[in-house]
């Protein structure tokens, strides 16, 4: 991995504050051109079948290779050559399926997607590939000169032909393979479905509130909860028109949850829950339970307090409309803060340009783990909208570790959420070279405009440190093998990188070494820090019970 700085790297704030790409990222692409992640096929949606076709090719042949094996180590290395050729089809069309702009790449890699993800689950049922794996786990001589790390990972592989049904007959294995996919299916539907805005007839609306809303011929579109706007009348009819229940998305649930439970009881679960759970850190449902009631129980007087402050908020505000509604948590609460703290965001966000924060992340990094982060140039071809910027992780003594790609802003059809994706995991190649993991970070932020970059608020700050952990921690987990590669993990602990995160961005010793104002290079006051940090005990109470 070791690396000297590229000519055509450039400081990451300059990356993404400058109206225009910096010049080392600029300049012609000609003879470079590529397709999506550098990957040739995927220069067009037809890249994908090929990209499948070769992926399911040495799929077969690793399939071979592993049962004829004898055990010991070389098992657990096929069986991850197996799970990357897989998952670095899968995992790159996870991640195009929802976020490319152009409508054909979303289709293709659904399609890459539905069938990668049918010959996994067709993999975790095959009775002679478990035979070459369990081969291994019952020598006890070979099983006692293995290295941690390896047993571990042959460990996990069995867990999943376990939780699959590798145990049952021949036609039960077929009902798990079919219910699996069915799942897959009916999650991809019902996570589209969530992102589309819900139309309804303007007149249905009092006119003074349209504006709120966008405006498609005789309808208006309502796209998200318009949780901040003053206006009690907005913040009603977009909760009740964005939340009205669909009786497609509810079917989807329903058969959803219904798939889940027969499969979870297939394979011998109580609930699908005991089979999700089981590998986590909370273990099981019933330990999940007694956490949030525990939770839940502490919280009850503090919350209700919460409410009754947000009440006399609403009273002093909107005398003829007193009682607290459901759309009016977010908004009150905000005002409480707004109003004991005076942290309206408009005070902050100047000091939060997207490039002071970038900087802020790549300054935190080199003083807490010797890595810098340098923008790199993409060939013609690599990224699928002009203003993603690519990231290389570089460490002061190990050289390059990987690739972030930051997809940060708005576009028409992007979904509204913050979010990482491996795209290629990390593993050590069989030539001994080391396969570096690719992210991507995905986040809704605003464009910059001729007077000003991309401005944040605090809460948007706190995001992009939450989100830089998990791809920190993609980075930084250099395993052996991708079966085990950075968030590949408990899901429970994989939050933990990312949530310790967003306390240095709470923490003036940190943001005073890069919060500026963009106009006149002033600091952001210690004060201003401090209000920020106290505000967040405002309503946690009841945002937490909410949350619960």
């Amino acid at each position: 991995g070791r690396r000297a700085v590229s000519t055509s790297w450039c400081p990451v704030g300059a990356a993404f504050d400058a109206k225009q790409q910096p010049q080392q990222l600029r300049g012609s692409a000609a003879g470079r051109e590529t397709g999506l992640f550098g990957v040739p096929e995927l220069s067009c949606p037809e890249g994908f079948q090929e990209a499948q076709d070769k992926a399911l090719q040495e799929s077969e042949q690793l399939v071979q290779k592993a049962c004829s094996a004898p055990p010991g180590p070389e098992t657990v290395v096929i069986f991850d050559q197996l799970s990357d050729a897989l998952c670095r089809v899968a995992d790159l069309a996870d991640f195009v399926k929802i976020a490319h702009p152009d409508f054909a790449f979303r289709e293709a890699a659904e399609e890459a997607c539905r069938n990668i993800g049918t010959m996994v689950e067709k993999l975790n049922t095959d009775v002679e590939l478990c035979q070459s794996l369990r081969r291994l786990l019952a020598d006890e001589v070979v099983m006692s000169s293995l290295d941690p790390e390896t047993r571990r990972v042959a460990e996990l592989f069995m867990f999943d032909f376990e939780i699959s049904g590798i145990h049952l007959d021949e036609e039960k294995r077929k009902k798990a393979v079919n219910l699996n996919v069915r799942i897959l299916d009916l999650c991809n539907e019902f996570l589209t479905g969530t992102h589309l805005p819900n139309k309804i007839d303007k007149h249905i609306l009092p006119e003074h509130i349209r504006y709120n809303f966008t405006a498609e011929g005789n309808y208006l579109q309502v796209a998200g909860l318009h949780a901040d706007c003053p206006d009690d009348l907005v913040r009603e009819a977009a909760y009740k028109i964005f939340l009205y229940p669909n009786a497609e998305q509810l079917s989807r649930l329903e058969e959803l949850l219904a798939s889940r439970n027969s499969l979870a009881q297939l394979v011998g679960y109580d609930t699908f829950a005991h089979r999700a759970l089981q590998g986590t850190m909370a273990k099981n449902p019933e330990t999940v339970t007694q956490f949030l009631e525990k939770l839940s129980d502490q919280l009850s007087k503090r919350t209700q307090k919460d409410f009754e402050m947000m009440t006399k908020m609403k009273v002093k505000l909107n005398p003829q409309n007193s009682k607290l509604m459901p759309w009016d948590h977010p908004y009150y609460s905000g005002v409480l803060r707004a109003e004991r703290y005076n942290i309206d965001p408009g005070l902050y966000c100047p000091f939060f340009s997207l490039g002071a924060c970038m900087e802020g992340l790549n300054s935190l990094f080199s003083q807490l783990l010797g890595i810098s982060l340098y923008a790199e140039q993409t060939r013609r071809g690599e990224v699928w909208s002009e203003d993603v910027r690519k990231l290389a992780v570089v460490h002061e003594t190990e050289g390059l570790l990987g690739y972030i790609y930051c997809d940060f802003f708005q576009r028409p059809d992007k979904p509204h959420q913050d979010c990482h994706f491996t795209v290629r995991g990390g593993r050590l190649r069989e030539n001994g070279e080391y396969q570096l993991p690719v992210v991507v970070l995905m986040l809704s932020l605003p464009h910059s405009t001729r007077s000003a970059p991309t401005l944040l608020s605090p809460g948007m700050m706190e995001n992009l440190f939450h989100e830089m952990g998990h791809a920190m921690h993609s980075m930084l987990g250099r395993t052996r093998y991708q079966h085990v590669t950075g968030t590949r993990c408990a899901t429970d602990f994989a939050e933990v990188p990312s949530i310790l995160m967003e306390y240095f961005a709470s923490d003036y010793r940190v943001v005073n070494q890069f919060a500026r104002h963009y106009k006149t290079g002033q600091p952001l006051p210690k004060n201003m820090v401090s209000r920020l940090c106290e505000s967040k005990k405002v309503c946690a109470a009841a945002d937490m019970q909410l949350q619960v």
